[in-house]
């Protein structure tokens, strides 16, 4: 039992749904990074999801986009990423940490490398948004030889047969992107989400979170309401985005937290 698989047993031993925040990594600022991922511990996150900057996302909106724009305009990228987790692992060897991205970098980086180094400095896990199942499974097998974990996307349109093959194969959580669009493109219909999260828990044995149009503590306990766990990205990056100092950024990711955190207990 790797670390997510460890927090989300933990949670439904009290009852508790797990907040995942999105942060870009080396967003706003480089050096303050590592601090962020602490803070948002401080503030209730269960898990942390670090995005992987790349110039040609397929689904992260504006908000996300932007951020991963600055951070590369800063030289950040796939290795420093993986730096930023071996600091903060240095200090907290318990949250689980999963590298949100796309194939483009590992393959650049090389994959056996990525794979040795992610497993050293403590990732838990991946989710890259351009790796189907029907192209992944190679990789796949790789990551959990690794103690790595793939996670995988569920869309409103994905087919109750793909679901399915997707339920046989999942490990860790399952993503459930509840809306038709990009990240920060609207808000979540808690009527429809419920819907899929049922059908999805049909085939499916891992908790499932719910991601995309969830920005406060009211939506974040409608989703709560039937979601193993809360995914926010877009509300935070922008939040953080105005931060001044490293000081701030941190107090800015436990005020966004902490309400949302004490709404899904």
């Amino acid at each position: 039992m790797n670390r997510i698989e460890q927090r989300f047993a933990e949670l439904q031993a009290r009852g508790e749904r797990a907040l995942i925040p999105y942060v870009a990594a080396g967003d706003p600022d480089p050096n303050w990074t590592v601090d962020i991922l602490h803070a948002l511990v401080r503030g209730g996150a269960d898990l942390l999801e670090l995005g992987v900057p790349f110039s040609d996302p397929v689904a992260d909106g504006p908000v996300i986009q932007q951020a991963c724009e600055r951070a590369i305009a800063k030289g950040v990228g796939l290795r420093h990423a993986l730096t930023m987790v071996e600091e903060f692992r240095a200090k907290d060897p318990l949250t689980p940490l999963v590298l949100m991205g796309y194939l483009n970098p590992i393959e650049q980086f090389g994959v056996d490398a990525f794979l040795t180094r992610a497993a050293s400095v403590g990732v838990d896990g991946v989710l890259l948004v351009d790796a189907p199942i029907e192209e992944s499974a190679a990789l796949a097998d790789r990551l959990h030889a690794a103690g790595l974990v793939q996670i995988h996307l569920i869309a409103p349109t994905t087919t109750d047969a793909r679901i399915a093959k997707l339920g046989a194969l999942a490990r860790g959580f399952i993503y459930y992107v509840s809306l038709r669009g990009v990240t920060g493109a609207g808000h979540v219909s808690s009527v429809e989400a419920s819907a899929r999260i049922q059908l999805i828990k049909q085939h499916c044995a891992v908790p499932v979170g719910v991601g995309f149009g969830i920005n406060d503590a009211a939506s974040a306990a409608a989703v709560g309401e039937f979601a193993d766990a809360v995914i926010i990205g877009s509300a935070l990056v922008s939040r953080l985005a105005l931060a001044s100092s490293s000081v701030q950024a941190q107090q800015i990711a436990i005020d966004f937290l902490t309400p949302i955190k004490a709404a899904l207990k």
